[in-house]
């Protein structure tokens, strides 16, 4: 398993931009697929976005396909959440996971991730 820890939340006005971060610790970093979810009060926890391990294939929510971007750093140990075009429906915990499946049907649900972080507040202000 992978240690997790995000960061980058905060509050944003709507149209805004923020980045997520997320730094693994160990040495199988690159050999994980990552993924972000997020989880609004009161609502399941719902997938984002996810990578492969060598950042060759990415997968979206279709309520952020075009707004977000997902990359990987795997020199640094660390995966990314580009959100730009925010809105206030974005408002949530953001959770970012590491996976040792490679399969999209797979990393669109959050019990196939072993590894989680502790989770970053993003806020979006109308």
């Amino acid at each position: 398993q992978v240690q997790l820890v995000e960061s980058g939340g905060g509050l944003v006005q709507a149209g805004g931009s923020l980045r997520l971060s997320c730094a693994a610790s160990g040495r199988t970093f690159s050999t994980y697929s990552m993924g972000w979810f997020r989880q609004a009060p009161g609502k399941e926890r719902e997938f984002v976005a996810a990578i492969r391990w060598n950042g060759g294939n990415t997968y979206y929510a279709d309520s952020v396909k075009g707004r977000f971007t997902i990359s990987r750093d795997n020199a640094k140990n660390t995966v990314y959440l580009q959100m730009n075009s925010l809105k206030p429906e974005d408002t949530a915990v953001y959770y970012c996971a590491a996976s040792v499946s490679p399969f999209q049907r797979e990393l669109l649900l959050p019990t196939h991730f072993g590894s989680w972080g502790q989770g970053t507040q993003v806020t979006v202000s109308s």
